[in-house]
């Protein structure tokens, strides 16, 4: 295994499943579940994410075959979603601080598509088509990931408390620049595929 590349999209599947800018939007949701019951339901909620997750992970190469999607796509696709996400990031809305979920969240929306989000997914079929022969470095990156998000958002009411909204928020917004540069580099290689591509040989 090359620890480096599974510590680099270890990394970059950290970022985009965003713990510290999904930290108040589970909180505010669990608000009025007791501390326990909030504990379980962060626990089953994350591993419905890493379920969903796996899927597309394992089913990436079939997926993109059986829709006729090449690497290009997947590239500026994933760049594309990646740079929105890093804007939301750093340039946050008020309508995700203020959610209005009266039932037990039930896959929907802490699962999916919060962590479990719709870049996350294309960054593992990416991974999963790209380069399939390597299809357990990436599920050991992804349990990785999922193992540091799982655990900064079953401790997020005491990390808020500590940090604060505003270092909470300035953290978050470091992540989305470090996101910003991944997703630059993501549309950068899909563009130079397609246009490699067009070019011919």
């Amino acid at each position: 295994m090359d620890w480096s590349d599974i510590a680099a999209a270890a990394v970059t599947l950290f970022l985009v499943m965003d713990p510290l800018g999904n930290a108040p939007v589970f909180n505010a949701i669990l608000s009025r579940f007791e501390t326990r019951q909030r504990a379980r339901i962060v626990i089953r909620e994350m591993f419905f994410a890493l379920a969903i997750a796996l899927v597309f992970l394992f089913a990436g190469t079939a997926i993109t075959e059986f829709l006729g999607l090449s690497q290009s796509s997947l590239n500026i696709a994933g760049g594309t979603l990646l740079f929105i996400i890093a804007l939301r990031m750093i340039f946050p809305g008020r309508a995700a601080d203020d959610p209005d979920v009266e039932e037990d969240p039930f896959i929907v929306p802490l699962a999916m598509p919060l962590v479990a989000g719709p870049s996350t997914l294309a960054i593992l079929m990416l991974l999963s088509s790209r380069q399939p022969e390597r299809i357990w470095e990436w599920a050991t990156a992804l349990v990785i990931a999922w193992s540091g998000t799982t655990v900064l958002l079953a401790v997020s009411p005491f990390l808020l408390k500590v940090l604060g909204r505003r270092g909470a928020r300035a953290l978050e917004r470091f992540m989305g620049m470090l996101l910003v540069l991944l997703a630059v580099q993501m549309l950068l290689n899909g563009i130079g595929e397609f246009m490699r591509g067009i070019s011919g040989p």
